[in-house]
Order: C-alpha cells, then sequence, then structure tokens
C-alpha cells in the first residue's frame, strides 16, 4: 500500500491523494451506473477528523460511502478484498484491510489517519446483514473515545433487497439513496475510566445510527432486506474489526 510511517513501529497511514481521486470514481458510479440520491452531506464537517458509520447490507455500502461522503475518506474494508484481483484498486485508493483474527491494527491506522485529521468511514455491525443499524460493535466506539472524533451516521438504502445474496451488485439505474444525519452526541462520557466509556459509547452509537435508518426508511419507502444475519445476508466477514472496550 502506498503509505507513510507514523512513529517508529507505529502504524503505517494511507495518503491522503487515494481517497481523493476514489471520491470522484464513486460518486460517478454512484449518480452514472446506479440511480443514487445523496442527502445531509452538510452533516460532515469541512475540517477535522470525522468518523463516517454506515449501516451495512450489501456489496455496494462500500463504494457508495466513498463516493457519497463529501471528503475522501479511508474506509476500513475486510482484507480478502485486498488479496483478490481487485485488490490493487484498495490499496492505491488509500483503504485500510480488517483482518477479522485481529482487528487491533486497522484501529490503529484509523486511529493515526483521525489524529491527522482524515475522514475514516466504518460500518459498526460488522457483517453484511439486515442493515438496520442496531448491532453496533466496539471498534467504533473504541475510535470515537480515542480520537474524540465526531460520529456520522449514514444511511445507506436499497442496495440490497430480500432475497438478493450480499454480493450481488444493484443493477443498472437501481434507485438508491444515501442520507447523512447530524453527529450524534456522546453525551455523559466524562469522567469514566477509558474501558466503561467505551462501553458507554458504543451503547449511544448503535442506538443512534439504528433510529436514524430507520428515520430514512420510513421516509424514502426503501424498505431493509427481510432476510437477516442468520440467513443469506450473513458473509461470515466483519467490516469492523472485533475489539474488547
Amino acid at each position: 500500500m502506498s503509505a507513510k510511517g507514523g512513529a517508529a513501529g507505529g502504524p503505517h497511514v494511507p495518503r491522503r491523494i487515494g481517497p481523493g481521486w476514489a471520491r470522484w470514481v464513486g460518486r460517478a458510479v454512484a449518480r452514472g451506473f446506479w440511480n443514487t440520491r445523496i442527502v445531509g452531506t452538510e452533516h460532515v464537517p469541512r475540517t477535522g477528523p470525522v468518523i463516517v458509520a454506515g449501516n451495512h447490507v450489501g456489496f455496494a455500502d462500500g463504494p457508495l460511502m466513498i463516493g457519497c461522503t463529501p471528503r475522501g475518506a479511508h474506509i476500513l474494508v475486510k482484507v480478502e478484498l485486498f488479496r483478490s484481483p481487485i485488490g490493487f484498486l484498495f490499496r492505491l485508493s488509500g483503504q485500510i484491510p480488517v483482518d477479522r483474527r485481529n482487528g487491533r491494527p486497522a484501529l490503529q491506522t484509523a486511529l493515526a489517519l483521525l489524529e491527522r485529521g482524515r475522514v475514516v468511514g466504518i460500518f459498526p455491525e460488522g457483517y453484511r446483514g439486515r442493515g438496520d443499524g442496531s448491532g453496533a460493535r466496539a471498534g467504533v466506539a473504541w475510535l470515537a473515545v480515542h480520537s474524540g472524533a465526531p460520529v456520522v451516521p449514514v444511511a445507506m438504502l436499497g442496495t440490497r433487497r430480500t432475497g438478493e445474496s450480499v454480493g450481488k451488485i444493484p443493477g443498472f439505474r437501481r434507485r438508491l439513496h444515501v442520507e447523512f444525519g447530524p453527529p450524534i452526541p456522546l453525551d455523559g462520557l466524562e469522567g469514566l475510566p477509558r474501558r466503561e466509556a467505551v462501553g458507554r459509547a458504543q451503547e449511544i452509537l448503535g442506538r443512534g445510527l439504528a433510529d436514524h435508518v430507520r428515520s430514512v426508511a420510513e421516509r424514502t419507502g426503501l424498505a431493509l432486506p427481510e432476510d437477516g444475519p442468520d440467513g443469506i445476508g450473513d458473509d461470515a466477514t466483519p467490516a469492523e474489526p472485533p475489539v474488547r472496550p
């Protein structure tokens, strides 16, 4: 991966240029190949560190997050995709590989990026499933507590319909909807031990993302797939690294 290192022994930090060009490519696909409506980009701060947290139902969610976020974003992506024929694209575009056996290196890289004022994208549910946002894992909370970066929820709807495989690419001109919400307030964490603060933040962020996804789905009429993580929707590979608070 084209990267620059931090302190000796620290994580390798992807360069800023990759997410820049990837955003334009992703936007062209979102608007040209698919029929994507993008709403709420004003909620993403124009400067400083930001965590964009999205629900996850299908393969198209990652490219959509890259293309629809108004700033170049480094997305946490399962390491298997880096080993695929298109792996070079993930490396060149500055994305972050996640090994499900040990998610700590990915989180450390993401934290280093946030400390440099970058945008990090993550799917807190950890798997492509029903995508209601309620099953947020601890990784996004760990990043929020350790970096102090605001967490902006984003609802992605239409990327998978009931009965479709999680790996299915949505058809040409399918109607998709991507909507960013206001940053989720992390109140009541002051003075808590770090581990307890992460656990509390996990609850708040999971509820905040779920509320946002539900509200957008009801307003747009784009329903989530009815099959969930125990059915056709489970790809058994986390999009967010497993981490203990």
